[in-house]
C-alpha cells in the first residue's frame, strides 16, 4: 500500500521508531529472539525472521507473509507486530518475504509462500513435532497469499495446516465489493482502494489470471478440506466485504470459520487504516484463536 496506509503492523512500528514504546510492551518482547534465515523461493533465495519466545515454545509455528499490496517488501516494518504475536502466542514465528511485483509478477508470490510452508514442514519434522501445528496467516497482500498458500498445501499434499488467520485480506482483484466502492473518503477509504488497483495493476498484468483462485481465493469452487480460519476485517476498511464473502465461502464448505469485524478507531493520521492493534484488537483475536486451538488438540 502507499505510505499514507496504515495497517496492524504500523501501528506497532510507529510505536518503534517514535521511541515511546511503552514499557510494558517493551517488557513483553524483550526475551524474543530472532534470527535470519534464508528459504529458497521460487527463483532465489527470500529473506525471512525466525523468532523464538522466551521459555520452551509451544510445538508449533506460525508462517508470517506481511503487507505490502504485493509491490513493498515490509518484512522490516512487521517486526514489532511479529515479536509481540510470539511472545503472546508461545509459538515459534516465521515472517518471510516474498517475491514483489515488480521482479515477477503472478504466479512467483504465490509459489514463494508455497515454499516458505514447506520449508516449515521440514522445520516441524525437524523438530519432532507429535501434531500439525502449523498456522499460515497474514496481511492484506500477506491475507492473500497465506489463503492462497492453503488451497496449495490442500492441492499439492501438504504441508500439513492446523489453521489459517487472514487479517484484511486483499481477496477480490476485481475490486467490486459493496465496502470497495463505498467507504467514507474522509478516513482514508477511496485512497486505499486507488492503491488496490495499482497493487493488481502490478501483480496481475494479465487480465485471464484474475480469475484464478490462486490469484483470487474468493473465486476458488473448492473451499472444502481447508483448515479452521479465522478471518478479521474492520469496520472501516474497504477491504472489509470480501474478507467476510470469503469466510462465509467457507463456512458453507464446511470449514470451520471465525470472523471477526473489528470497530473503527480514531486515528491519528486522517489517511490511516486498519491500525487495529494500536489497541490490541487483532492481537488479542489471534491470541484467542490459538488458545482455542490449542485446547482442541490437548484433550
Amino acid at each position: 500500500m502507499d505510505s499514507k496506509s496504515c495497517n496492524a503492523e504500523d501501528a506497532m512500528v510507529q510505536e518503534q521508531r517514535e521511541d515511546d514504546m511503552p514499557d510494558s510492551l517493551k517488557r513483553e518482547i524483550a526475551d524474543v529472539k530472532m534470527r535470519a534465515q534464508a528459504i529458497k523461493g521460487e527463483h532465489r533465495e527470500l529473506d525471512a525472521r525466525l523468532y523464538t519466545p522466551a521459555g520452551k515454545p509451544a510445538e508449533g509455528m506460525i508462517i508470517y507473509f506481511p503487507g505490502g499490496g504485493f509491490v513493498k517488501d515490509e518484512l522490516e516494518m512487521s517486526d514489532i507486530f511479529v515479536r509481540v504475536l510470539a511472545a503472546r502466542s508461545g509459538y515459534i514465528v516465521l515472517a518471510s518475504s516474498y517475491t514483489l511485483a515488480s521482479e515477477k509478477p503472478f504466479p512467483s508470490a504465490a509459489e514463494d509462500a508455497h515454499a516458505v510452508l514447506a520449508w516449515a514442514g521440514r522445520f516441524s519434522k525437524r523438530k519432532g513435532w507429535k501434531q500439525a501445528r502449523l498456522i499460515v496467516a497474514g496481511l492484506e497482500a500477506g491475507g492473500n497469499l497465506a489463503a492462497v498458500a492453503t488451497l496449495m498445501a490442500r492441492d499439492r499434499g501438504g504441508p500439513a495446516l492446523a489453521a489459517q488467520i487472514l487479517m484484511m485480506p486483499m481477496l477480490d482483484p476485481g475490486l467490486s465489493s459493496c465496502s470497495m466502492r463505498t467507504v467514507a473518503a474522509a478516513n482514508g477509504g477511496m485512497g486505499a482502494a486507488y492503491a488496490c488497483a495499482q497493487s493488481y495493476r502490478g501483480y496481475l498484468p494479465h487480465a485471464i489470471d484474475r480469475a484464478h483462485p490462486y490469484a483470487s481465493p474468493l473465486q476458488s469452487s473448492r473451499t472444502k478440506g481447508l483448515p479452521p480460519a479465522l478471518i478479521l476485517s474492520a469496520d472501516d476498511d474497504p477491504l472489509r466485504d470480501e474478507a467476510e464473502q470469503y469466510g462465509a465461502k467457507l463456512l458453507a464448505s464446511g470449514v470451520a470459520t471465525t470472523m471477526r469485524r473489528l470497530p473503527p478507531i480514531a486515528l491519528d493520521v486522517p489517511d490511516a487504516r486498519c491500525c487495529c492493534a494500536r489497541q490490541g484488537n487483532v492481537l488479542d483475536e489471534i491470541t484467542a484463536f490459538i488458545a482455542g486451538l490449542n485446547a482442541q488438540q490437548n484433550t
